[in-house]
Order: C-alpha cells, then sequence, then structure tokens
C-alpha cells in the first residue's frame, strides 16, 4: 500500500484534489465533524478546559470558534483533545485499506503533528489567492480571525512545499485536473515495484 499526502494550505482546494485519485481518502476535517457530533468523552473534556464557551453537545462549531477568537492558546487546548482522536481513527482507516495499492491522506496538519512516514509520497497543493479566497468564502463559518490562527498553527508553507514530492497548481478547470491526476497517479503506481518501496 504507497500512502499518498495531500498537504498545502488553507482553502487550496485538498478535499477536491484528493478525491480526484479514484482511492480510499482519509479527510481529517470530516473526521473531526464525526468526532464533534458522536463522541460525548471529547466534548466532556472539552467542556471541562473551555467551560465558558463550550456548553451544548453535539459540539456546535461557534462555541469552539469562539474559543478560538478569544483566546488563540485555546486552538492549542482543543487540539491536544482532539489530535490523538483523530490519529486513532486514521490507524483504523490505513488498517481497513491495508490492501489497497493507494490511500490517500487529506490531513491539514500532517506534517505539524507528525503523522507522516518516510515513505509517504507527498504532493503539496498551490492555488492562487483569489481563488483561495473565493472557496473560503463559501464556507458557512468564513471568518478572517479563525482563518489566520489556523494558519499560524501550520508549518510555513515554503517549508512544506520544500517536503513535497509533486506539487500541483490548483488552478484549473476540473477535466484539466483530472488529466494531471491521472499523469501523476499512474507514474506513482509505476514506480511501485522500484527500490522506493
Amino acid at each position: 500500500m504507497i500512502r499518498i499526502a495531500i498537504i498545502g494550505g488553507i482553502g487550496s482546494g485538498k478535499s477536491f484534489i484528493s478525491k480526484l485519485f479514484g482511492y480510499p481518502v482519509f479527510n481529517a476535517d470530516n473526521e473531526v465533524k464525526y468526532i464533534y457530533k458522536k463522541n460525548r468523552k471529547c466534548f466532556n473534556k472539552l467542556k471541562k478546559k473551555l467551560p465558558k464557551f463550550i456548553k451544548t453537545f453535539p459540539l456546535r462549531k461557534e462555541e469552539l470558534i469562539s474559543a478560538i477568537n478569544s483566546n488563540k492558546k485555546n486552538l492549542k487546548v482543543i487540539s491536544s483533545i482532539v489530535h490523538p482522536l483523530v490519529r486513532n481513527r486514521m490507524k483504523k482507516f490505513i488498517t481497513k485499506n491495508k490492501k489497497r495499492k493507494l490511500v490517500i491522506l487529506d490531513i491539514p496538519l500532517l506534517i505539524e503533528n507528525k503523522l507522516n512516514e518516510k515513505k509517504d509520497i507527498i504532493i503539496f497543493i498551490q492555488s492562487k489567492n483569489s481563488k483561495v479566497l473565493q472557496r473560503l468564502k463559501k464556507r458557512p463559518f468564513f471568518n478572517k480571525k479563525l482563518i489566520k490562527s489556523l494558519e499560524e498553527n501550520q508549518v510555513i508553507l515554503t517549508k512544506k512545499r520544500k517536503l513535497a514530492n509533486y506539487i500541483i497548481n490548483n488552478n484549473y478547470s476540473l477535466h484539466i485536473m483530472k488529466k494531471k491526476i491521472n499523469i501523476i497517479k499512474k507514474e506513482i503506481l509505476n514506480e511501485r515495484n522500484s527500490s522506493r518501496y
């Protein structure tokens, strides 16, 4: 099994690119949503640490946003509780799909949380600022202050870019992006039997 890690800045289109591979995708953002909705233990821990903000179960995103906007340190508090749960769900995903040729890891803080392995193929997604802003404005909780906090929590993008095996410019139509991904996918699968694996 080859692990493909999709990294890049907020709003670069990581989830969009991940789906184009046509293989199982571990989407960390979706996993976090699931945890907020279903995991009462997580809610209890967050409520204990941030009683002023966390009031209702299932966890409401606006309560978390309010906590982060109030104090940047609260993002670290939330992460310390949520990230271990995401890590466990990722392990289960890897085990479940161990017989697949490829799996896609769409994890915004993959590098920061040391979830990558040496053999992972890292693909960095970059996009024009105008396109990024366009995508972010479509999100239900678009908030410039929150986005700034999240961006500050990521490794500087130029450093991430240097770690990448491939760099994809996500500024084109769906048709062109599909072609680009198919070329990369074939290249990765053809290298499967090389010494790298």
